[in-house]
């Protein structure tokens, strides 16, 4: 999956879209007969911010008229009406009072929304850990956008994947996601971004995910997509949370030779099975020492990087989601 696609799956499940209403009775009859199982695919509901027939609400409330919802495990939450003015909150409101209704449900994201219908930029999120607390057995959250996002501190028993995709991601969130307790929890993904469109976090807030200690079951660590990349790298070098990862993905962000030399100079990363460090500015020969070091342990290592993304002007050097 990249920025510009929609989501291919969502809590292990294949991602189908629950079609429009149609104006045609016959039509409407067809769709619903040629829907799959409910607890078959990761469901995808939205509403076209312009032209919608319904409100995303309302989409909603049909849906759960129209599925199995007792069966339901995956929910997708598309574009809903003026993404990019307002926040979700009727949105989160709908799936909330459908707790009852919604005993599978074990996987939500909200915010599918690519670059047509609106930059992640300019996504209006909300609240999300509403979600969690109605939700207890929820095992994966996603959150595509970061302004106006709010995650407040919060423990949770069985949540085991959790994403967040922003060009910029507050301070805030990254401080709420740090000082949770999310004992299942084993795959942490935070898009950090920079500071342009938002991302005002620095490594010091990080500390409280790279100790580990409230994440005694992470497996997977990628603190993604941030100008401040090399720094991160420093901080991960001594990281204790390190140790017992599987995977680390530190990719997508302003990554130069002074990173690298960090994690050359930091902890052993032979025990990992793959480290991340795609889109950066990483010079050819600091990356061969990389990829050295860590070939005879047999990890995977991922350094490509488009040409574009090799200037030597540090006034030019990007991450790789922004606007």
């Amino acid at each position: 999956m990249t920025i510009g696609d929609h989501l291919s799956e969502w809590g292990d499940l294949p991602a189908y879209t629950f079609p429009d209403l149609e104006k045609d009775p016959e039509k409407q009859a067809a769709a619903v007969r040629s829907l799959p199982a409910a607890d078959a695919v990761a469901w995808r509901i939205a509403v076209d911010s312009y032209e919608a027939p319904e409100s995303w609400e309302d989409a909603f409330a049909r849906f759960l008229d129209t599925v199995d919802p007792g069966a339901v495990r995956s929910i997708i939450v598309g574009p809903w009406s003026d993404a990019y003015e307002n926040r979700p909150d009727a949105v989160f409101e709908a799936i909330v009072a459908a707790r009852e209704q919604l005993p599978a449900l074990r996987a939500v994201f909200v915010g599918d929304i690519i670059g047509e219908e609106c930059e992640i930029s300019w996504i209006k999120q909300g609240e999300v850990t509403r979600l969690l607390e109605a939700f207890p057995a929820l095992e994966e959250l996603g959150v595509r956008g970061g302004d106006s996002l709010e995650f407040r501190a919060i423990r949770h028993e069985n949540l085991r994947t959790l994403t967040v995709e922003a060009g910029g991601l507050p301070v805030e969130v990254v401080r709420g996601v740090a000082a949770s307790e999310l004992p299942a929890l084993v795959d942490l993904e935070l898009w950090l971004g920079t500071s342009e469109y938002g991302g005002n976090s620095d490594v010091d807030d990080l500390a409280p995910i790279l100790s580990g200690e409230r994440l005694p079951s992470l497996e997977r660590l990628a603190l993604r997509n941030s100008e401040i990349q090399d720094a991160i790298c420093a901080a991960v070098a001594s990281a204790p949370v390190v140790a017992r990862l599987d995977e680390l993905d530190l990719s997508m962000g302003v990554l130069t030779d002074d990173g690298v030399a960090a994690l050359l100079g930091g902890q052993p990363l032979t025990h990992l099975t793959s480290l991340d460090l795609h889109h950066n500015y990483v010079s050819p020969e600091i990356g061969a020492r990389l990829a050295d070091t860590l070939a005879a342990a047999g990890v995977e290592l991922d350094l490509d990087v488009d040409d574009a993304d090799q200037d030597e002007d540090d006034d030019w050097r990007f991450v790789a989601v922004g606007e």
